[in-house]
């Protein structure tokens, strides 16, 4: 990270896969979230203290293809909430 004279802070981006990839892992995009996958989400109830709950998604409930606060499921568990963090594509 450089900083400039004015204060401003500039990133310097090396490898776009890498962004690419934490991107793609952070439950933004539906196309990236299937039935079956290993999952964090934070549920209704835990929205304020971000409380994250682990489960296999069941049921992907939202429509568009992305959402700026996380795709929303449903988890094996009955639990819904809103993908957090994608943890692994396996069960």
């Amino acid at each position: 990270m450089d900083v400039t004279p004015k204060g401003n802070i500039v990133l310097k981006i090396s490898n776009t896969k890498e962004i690419k990839d934490k991107v793609k892992m952070n439950g933004k995009k539906r196309e990236y979230i299937k039935a079956g996958m290993r999952v964090l989400i934070v549920l209704k109830k835990n929205q304020r203290s971000g409380k994250l709950t682990e489960g296999i998604v069941k049921d992907v409930l939202t429509n568009s293809p992305n959402h700026h606060y996380g795709i929303k499921v449903r988890l094996r568990s009955g639990e819904i909430g809103r993908v957090k963090e994608i943890i692994s594509s396996k069960q």
